[in-house]
């Protein structure tokens, strides 16, 4: 059979978003460190490689250095926004910004979040519980997300049912393909709309300082200075997105492996103690990050191949997570499997800062509606509805009856 032509275009396809990992298989046994035709861009597929490239100081970020970048950036507040996050930024000011977050995002916080979880988790199977049927992101895997990071940055009760209602992160602005008009016109007025909502917060928050994080984070500084205005509203919406739909998509996920693999559904049935480590299996064999991109900061070397300055390599962390080389049978879910170490929350000095509130989410929630749905039937396991997203995965919907 002769070798597919490889082309952005041909790699994410909507049957890629369907079902990356055949095309992951294939680039990681053919073309394991890949440069596209005619672009600037390398993809990489093994985990080994993935992993030290996360973590080479000569990769980081060139975003918005070029002229043309930067009219672009002029031009949409989306890519703006996004430019003054700790995500896009390199040492020192990636230091600063995390550093700052850091502090107030801090463990003690989270754990004193895990009993509200679990009555978030019942609240919504209360909810539910009587119609029998319903679609669970909408009625459940969504919303309690997006309940506990509303709690956690102290978003007013009467605010909240404008981000429960439906979905305010569009992951299409950090997929590897471009938007169209109506996508880029679309992130930015929900940036312009979100970013005016938490300015006025942070107000709020100036005047009347409470018990959260937009309080902590309005008043955080460091040694090496304050937030600008700027980087403070870019890096709150930049939680509560990173901080719900990462989340979202985890529980989704999870769910429909389960009901794929009956047998490991009835597994954690029987011991739900297996959770902690079932919530790392279930990052590893679908996760909700499929990748992320770092740009070299000077000529690299990646598994034999070099990488000359100013390129952009994508880190496929779907396909290390089904690298044999690393895990066995990679293509089964077994809850069991022992040392997992996940690439899904990517690595080095951007690992990510809410792993192990997405973690815990999920322990917690997960057990609570299988326990208290016994019953419970997804509708469509097959082909199943997914978000038209690239770099996040998960289904859009999940119908179910119970």
């Amino acid at each position: 059979m002769a070798e597919p032509a490889l082309s952005l275009e041909t790699i994410f396809t909507p049957e890629f978003i369907a079902d990356p990992y055949p095309t992951y298989q294939y680039l990681r046994e053919h073309h394991p460190v890949m440069r596209l035709p005619g672009m600037d861009l390398w993809v990489l597929t093994r985990y080994e490689d993935i992993q030290s490239g996360l973590k080479d100081k000569r990769l980081g970020h060139t975003f918005g250095q070029s002229k043309e970048a930067i009219a672009e950036m002029e031009a949409n507040p989306s890519i703006r926004s996004l430019s003054d996050t700790m995500l896009l930024k390199n040492p020192p000011d990636h230091m600063r910004l995390r550093g700052l977050v850091a502090k107030t995002f801090t463990a003690k916080r989270l754990e004193n979040m895990r009993a509200r979880i679990r009555a978030i988790a019942n609240e919504l199977i209360d909810a539910m519980i009587e119609s029998g049927q319903g679609d669970l992101v909408l009625g459940f895997t969504h919303p309690l997300p997006v309940i506990v990071i509303c709690d956690l940055l102290g978003v007013p009760e009467s605010d909240r049912p404008r981000f429960t209602e439906g979905s305010q992160v569009s992951g299409r602005i950090i997929d590897p393909t471009p938007m169209t008009d109506e996508e880029l016109a679309e992130a930015n007025q929900r940036t312009l709309e979100t970013n005016a909502y938490f300015e006025a917060l942070c107000e709020e928050r100036r005047k009347s300082p409470q018990d959260d994080l937009i309080t902590a984070l309005v008043q955080s500084e460091t040694e090496h200075g304050k937030l600008s205005k700027e980087e403070l509203t870019a890096n709150i919406t930049l939680l509560f997105g990173a901080g719900h739909e990462t989340t979202v998509n985890l529980m989704g996920n999870a769910l429909l492996a389960l009901y794929r693999n009956r047998a490991q559904l009835a597994l954690l049935k029987s011991d739900f103690s297996l959770m902690p480590n079932a919530v790392d299996e279930f990052l590893r064999y679908d996760s909700s990050v499929q990748l992320t991109g770092r740009d070299t900061l000077t000529d690299v070397e990646i598994g034999g191949e070099r990488i000359p300055k100013g390129h952009e390599v994508l880190f496929l962390l779907g396909a290390a997570n089904r690298d044999p080389a690393v895990f066995e049978d990679p293509d089964r879910l077994n809850i069991e499997r022992q040392d997992l170490k996940p690439a899904s929350f990517g690595g080095g000095i951007h690992l990510c800062l809410g792993a192990p509130l997405a973690r815990m989410e999920a322990a917690e929630a997960l057990p609570l509606l299988l326990t208290r749905l016994p019953e419970l039937e997804l509708d469509e396991i097959e082909n199943p509805t997914w978000k038209q997203t690239i770099t996040l995965r998960g289904p859009s919907e999940l119908p179910a009856h119970w």
